[in-house]
């Protein structure tokens, strides 16, 4: 078989319909749209969420807290990530990058403590939890806040 040969399976392709092309056509005067009314009209139709002029869902559910737009959003790394990095390393933002640890700054990075660290490193990071400063501080590395 060959790419020459291929054809779709009989039945499978139908012609796409000319609406609009007049009354032998099957599809003119009013083109598939019906008589009358807003869906019959060019640019007629409603937005979605429309009920007929009935108040919407969306605004009759009540609404409920708010959205802080000061909101920090940092990348967050574990523990035990971290012990792929060498003995006695420096461990930096850029370098947490470098290894796809994670995929964007953010707002700053925080290292949580979820894990067990294996290796004394010195861990640059915007913020740390307060297991993970332990954790890192009990092997003998560094927590230092940027």
């Amino acid at each position: 078989m060959k790419l020459h040969n291929l054809k779709p399976s009989p039945g499978s392709k139908k012609n796409r319909k000319r609406v609009g092309r007049g009354s032998g056509s099957g599809q003119g005067t009013t083109a598939g749209r019906g008589m009358n009314g807003q869906n019959s009209r060019s640019g007629g139709g409603t937005k979605p969420g429309f009920e007929g002029g009935q108040m919407p869902l969306y605004r009759r559910l009540p609404k409920r807290g708010f959205t802080n737009i000061f909101q920090k959003e940092f990348a967050i790394v574990n523990l035990e990530s971290l012990n792929k990095f060498d003995d006695n390393e420096e461990v930096t933002v850029e370098l947490l990058l470098e290894n796809k640890i994670i995929r964007k700054k953010l707002d700053g990075v925080k290292i949580l403590g979820e894990g067990e660290l294996n290796k004394k490193l010195t861990v640059k990071a915007h913020k740390f939890s307060k297991t993970a400063k332990e954790k890192i501080e009990a092997v003998g590395g560094k927590a230092e806040v940027i």
